[in-house]
């Protein structure tokens, strides 16, 4: 009789999720729904059916009392299942409303950091529920429970300091989130590590590094540390290219070699593409080029172009400009044939003993 009554239960389920499934197929939400409780809708209505089956039948046995504890447990982990499966699928809706294709996605990133922060501490709150509710159904931990609750200032005081980081990773966590100080995409750079916010959760940070490296941090680092944020206000940003070349570099057709390279690169997006020379001490002279791209991995190969570009340039045009050290010397002591003075003379000039010594 149960196994029969365990088919007909899900045979019944299956048929609804069906039906649910065809009416539903313009809406995502209940689609959505649909298709991720399918498996604990199934296995929650055999469970109800079982248990109905076993309280009406009273004399079949000793094992019918453990039997129904187990089910009863089972329904409840089931029921949590579907309560998470619904927060999953209202979350996916929220998220499907925020493209990040976009150029400027800044609150799209904020909202969806959010959303899987917020998603990640329900379902931690509907486990912790279920399980209080399981351990409620033994008189044993109900007594238990009793005790607990009268020396709750006690046990508060004592599980506060022995789970003193944890707490504070959590709390950090949820502080990121709806400060808005990272988000999930976000670009940033860390003792000298550039990487991309890759994940968000109420304990730790995942960064990915550039070459596919992985950073994991607590969430008290980025409350305790400074890092740059390439991306906190919009996604464009700016970058530098800097040449050392030659005293007779021609900079006005450098600035217009610089102006080719960036006219028709798609990486460039029209912003800033400027030349500058910005010292000129000894030597040698260092220009800066300050070009703009609509992201930090598209300035990066900017960069580079625009980079090899210049020197390609400089090496096929102008091999003159290129970086160079210079030595002068005068043979035959000075141009009047005259013995210079030295330096000892110079400092120590009416003292000819002590210029003699430092001679």
């Amino acid at each position: 009789m149960l196994a029969g009554v365990a088919v007909a239960a899900w045979l019944v389920a299956a048929g609804l999720g069906a039906l649910v499934t065809r009416l539903a197929a313009r809406r995502a939400l209940v689609g959505d729904l649909s298709r991720r409780a399918r498996r604990p809708f199934r296995l929650a209505a055999v469970l109800v059916a079982l248990l109905v089956v076993l309280d009406s039948a009273t004399a079949v046995g000793d094992w019918r009392g453990p039997v129904v504890r187990i089910l009863g447990l089972a329904l409840i982990g089931t029921i949590a299942w579907l309560v998470g499966v619904a927060a999953f699928a209202v979350g996916d809706l929220a998220l499907r409303r925020y493209d990040v294709d976009v150029v400027d996605n800044r609150h799209a990133r904020r909202v969806r950091t959010q959303i899987f922060l917020l998603r990640r501490l329900v379902v931690v709150v509907i486990a912790v529920l279920a399980a209080a509710a399981m351990l409620l159904t033994f008189p044993a931990a109900r007594a238990a429970g009793a005790s607990i609750l009268a020396s709750a200032g006690v046990i508060s005081i004592v599980a506060g300091l022995a789970a003193q980081t944890s707490l504070a990773n959590v709390f950090a966590g949820l502080q990121l989130a709806f400060t808005d100080a990272i988000r999930v995409d976000d670009v940033v750079v860390i003792d000298d590590e550039w990487g991309r916010i890759e994940e968000i959760t109420l304990t730790y940070v995942v960064v990915h590094i550039w070459d596919d490296r992985r950073l994991v941090l607590p969430s008290t680092y980025f409350t305790t540390n400074p890092f740059q944020n390439w991306t906190r206000k919009e996604s464009a940003v700016l970058g530098a290219v800097e040449l050392d070349v030659d005293w007779s570099t021609p900079f006005d057709r450098l600035r217009a070699e610089l102006d080719r390279l960036l006219a028709d690169n798609p990486l460039w997006d029209r912003r800033v593409g400027v030349l500058q020379v910005t010292d000129a001490v000894g030597t040698l002279v260092r220009v800066r080029v300050l070009v703009s791209a609509k992201d930090g991995p598209t300035l990066f190969d900017l960069r580079c172009h625009v980079r090899e570009g210049l020197v390609v340039y400089l090496q096929r045009e102008h091999a003159h400009a290129l970086p160079r050290v210079r030595t002068e010397g005068v043979e035959g002591g000075s141009p009047s044939g005259s013995r210079a003075p030295s330096t000892a003379e110079g400092l120590f000039t009416g003292d000819e003993q002590r210029a003699t010594a430092f001679a």
